[in-house]
């Protein structure tokens, strides 16, 4: 026989009493019911006084000073500052955090060594677990962050971030973007429209640009057009010391003509810009001239001309990571072995716009 729904209620009333607060999900699976009616539940329960309402719990009313001082529902995510690519998959995140009753607090590393400072801060505000993704500038500055990183001793998943195999933190669960895939779609689309010399104009300061820039290589030495494919900053503060303003640093104008390149492919979006912008102002007309891909997809439409992108999965990568974090949170919570770490890849997507167009 069906449980009358004040017989559920104060069970859940009961249990949120006993606990301090319980997940609407786990509230669902130990009655056999919906989520739906937990949570149409716990709102009656709410408006009569008997439970508080969280992000995907309901909470006990014994004063707030009677409780843990960490609640245990908060992760937090580190990302460095003014990194606008990952703005997506920040709010990806936090939805998939708030639908699994925890709440995402956001932590923003500045620079030098910002990573540990910022991780340190998600740690004394009471984290149960960490979504990272550390800028390293460098290779050496991947390396620096090994060791602490490697000392955690809760779950952590790294996002757009893959560490070396061998490392100090490979062991370490990572979700994020086949950034090789992405390379390998822009150079199949521009080929395919008959274009042999390209410039690859990217960034150099983290490692999604050093993918990047060593898989163009690769991938047009093995398509044979090596030769005709240079490799230039994207801007004058995109290497791995932004302090230099090397004024030639992002001539794309005299890059294209001196290599007689008829196409483009730039990372990220705000670079394609201002550089497609310098092209139409040094008489390069694009697509006419010269044909760009934009790397990454955030803004690439919003230009004078909607350019061509690679983009990323960023809100899935998000979304992954969390998934991944709760996974490995509940395995540590209930005492089970957490399982085989992970490397989840994956696949971004060429949006078509209004920069390409066949080779005239």
């Amino acid at each position: 026989m069906r449980e009358s729904a004040r017989k559920r209620q104060a069970r859940i009333a009961a249990l949120v009493e006993a606990r301090g607060s319980a997940r609407i999900t786990d509230l669902a699976d130990e009655l056999a019911v919906s989520v739906v009616t937990v949570r149409r539940d716990v709102e009656d329960l709410a408006q009569r006084g008997e439970v508080r309402r969280g992000h995907g719990v309901a909470r006990s009313l014994r004063p707030m000073a009677q409780e843990s001082t960490a609640t245990g529902d908060t992760i937090g995510m580190v990302v460095p500052e003014r990194n606008t690519y990952l703005t997506e998959a920040v709010q990806a995140a936090r939805e998939a955090a708030e639908k699994a009753g925890l709440r995402l607090a956001l932590h923003i590393a500045a620079e030098e060594r910002g990573t540990e400072r910022a991780v340190r801060q998600a740690l004394d505000a009471g984290a149960r677990g960490l979504l990272l993704s550390p800028r390293w500038r460098t290779e050496a500055e991947e390396r620096a962050d090994h060791a602490w990183l490697g000392a955690l001793e809760l779950p952590v998943v790294l996002v757009e971030r893959r560490p070396h195999r061998g490392s100090a933190i490979y062991g370490l669960d990572c979700v994020r973007s086949d950034h090789a895939h992405g390379v390998h779609l822009a150079l199949e689309h521009l080929t395919s429209l008959g274009h042999r010399r390209i410039v690859l104009a990217a960034r150099d300061d983290s490692p999604t640009a050093r993918v990047i820039r060593s898989e163009f290589a690769a991938q047009t030495a093995a398509r044979g057009i090596r030769e005709g494919c240079p490799v230039m900053l994207s801007s004058r503060t995109a290497g791995p010391d932004p302090r230099p303003r090397d004024a030639g640093a992002a001539d794309l104008a005299d890059a294209v003509r001196r290599a007689g390149a008829t196409a483009a492919l730039i990372h990220g979006d705000m670079d394609a810009l201002v550089l497609v912008q310098r092209l139409r102002e040094a008489g390069v007309e694009v697509p006419r001239d010269c044909s760009v891909v934009a790397y990454n997809d955030v803004v690439a439409d919003m230009g004078q001309i909607a350019l061509t992108a690679v983009a990323p999965p960023k809100g899935e990568v998000g979304q992954a990571a969390l998934e991944l974090l709760t996974r490995r949170l509940e395995r540590t919570r209930t005492g089970r072995w957490a399982g085989a770490a992970r490397h989840l890849e994956l696949l971004p997507e060429l949006v078509v716009r209004d920069s390409t167009v066949p080779l005239r």
